[in-house]
């Protein structure tokens, strides 16, 4: 072997994020010589609703009992049509239970579900580097990355550093990108009604309007409206702005009191042209940029992690190459499905709001309606929500790769 191929591993994951700590944390646990290269991650104040499925994978890893007093569970999801429009749709309601699960999934604080992954690579000794990589450069052996102390020379990498991923780059992987008119604003508070296990998401003009459960007397909220309505919840006070969400939720929970932490999310849907090239796989952020309805966004991510993990390993017990194309084309042919629908999806729904043309909202409607009236429909519609049958990794099943 020539002196630059000497490897400082055989995987790097680049980025620190729920997705990229839980792929690291998979490939470490399956044996595989994998090295993470991500500084300290930023506060964070948002929520994340996991669904079972991704439950099952952090469970299976040893990271959801760290975490699990932190999750508030998704007994069952409420719709209401709140946009004012001359054809409204009817109220659903769809219930875990329906399904034989006592729970969709479970909504947490990403700063307690950052802290349990974060203590699980350190019990498992997952090599790390708390530095940013500052260039990423492949050729036919493998992937260098510079950082600011040195380089590291591994056989492919794992790209999960967010939606302005520099491994991404690398690879020359282009993004497809639409923007809409919306930003999110998200925040957590308390209130004096419980929410039952409930999650709530009105259906405005603007956009959806969400609660999900916290453990207690306390929601996160994702109020999605246009610019300039963002700006204006972000200028108001505290007491302000609890008194708008309050009206906004009509007084479901009673009297609300806004918590530290607010965040504004100019929407957008990004897919990567590939999902993976040049000795790099994309997963994440990196990979797809979703608007925050359906609870999609990390349960994508965790799915890629696992996905790519899964094929990982099988590749070191077969003694194969990780960064070769045929492991990147079995990876990209396996999430191609799943993550195109779930964005389409995504994409139909959020427009479906916004349009003002009669027939869209009338197909709305009648979607909704026929949800609430065929239970055969509708049961097999929560069970692929939840676990999507053309992506179900082993970790997701609760099977070790």
């Amino acid at each position: 072997m020539a002196a630059q191929d000497k490897f400082s591993a055989e995987i790097a994951v680049i980025g620190g994020g729920p997705a990229g700590l839980t792929a690291a944390i998979a490939l470490k646990a399956a044996g595989v010589d994998a090295l993470l290269i991500a500084p300290a991650a930023e506060p964070d104040h948002r929520t994340t609703a996991l669904l079972a499925g991704s439950v099952t994978a952090l469970d299976t890893l040893g990271v959801w009992p760290l975490c699990a007093a932190e999750a508030a569970p998704i007994h069952q999801i409420r719709l209401i049509d709140d946009s004012g429009r001359l054809l409204r749709a009817r109220e659903t309601l769809f219930a875990a239970a329906e399904i034989g699960l006592e729970a969709f999934g479970f909504n947490i604080e990403n700063r307690h579900l950052l802290a349990a992954l974060e203590t699980r690579a350190t019990s498992l000794e997952l090599p790390r580097l708390r530095e940013v990589a500052r260039s990423v450069r492949s050729d036919a052996a493998g992937v260098r990355i510079e950082l600011a102390n040195g380089e590291v020379r591994v056989r492919m990498t794992i790209a999960a550093d967010g939606r302005r991923s520099l491994a991404r780059a690398a690879a020359g992987i282009k993004l497809t990108r639409s923007a809409y008119p919306q930003t999110a604003v998200t925040l957590n508070l308390g209130h004096a009604h419980p929410h039952h296990g409930i999650s709530t998401e009105f259906h405005t003009e603007t956009g959806p309007f969400t609660l999900v459960p916290l453990p207690g007397c306390r929601s996160s909220v994702v109020c999605v409206v246009d610019h300039a309505g963002a700006a204006r919840l972000a200028g108001m006070g505290d007491d302000e702005l609890a008194f708008d969400i309050e009206r906004r939720a009509h007084s479901l929970l009673g009297k609300m009191s806004v918590e530290p932490g607010r965040g504004l999310f100019p929407l957008s849907v990004e897919t990567a042209n590939t999902l993976a090239r040049d000795r790099t796989a994309l997963i994440g952020e990196a990979a797809h940029v979703v608007p925050p309805i359906g609870a999609q966004g990390l349960n994508l991510g965790l799915r890629d992690s696992a996905c790519i993990a899964e094929l990982l390993a099988e590749a070191r017990r077969q003694n194969r190459d990780p960064g070769s194309s045929e492991v990147l084309e079995r990876y990209r042919r396996q999430r191609r499905a799943d993550v195109g629908t779930r964005v389409l999806a995504v994409d139909v729904l959020n427009r479906s709001l916004l349009a003002d043309f009669l027939p869209a909202q009338a197909l709305r409607g009648l979607s909704l309606y026929l949800l609430d009236r065929i239970g055969p429909l509708r049961r097999a519609l929560m069970r692929e929500g939840i676990a999507p049958f053309v992506a179900q990794p082993r970790l997701m099943r609760g099977e070790m790769i």
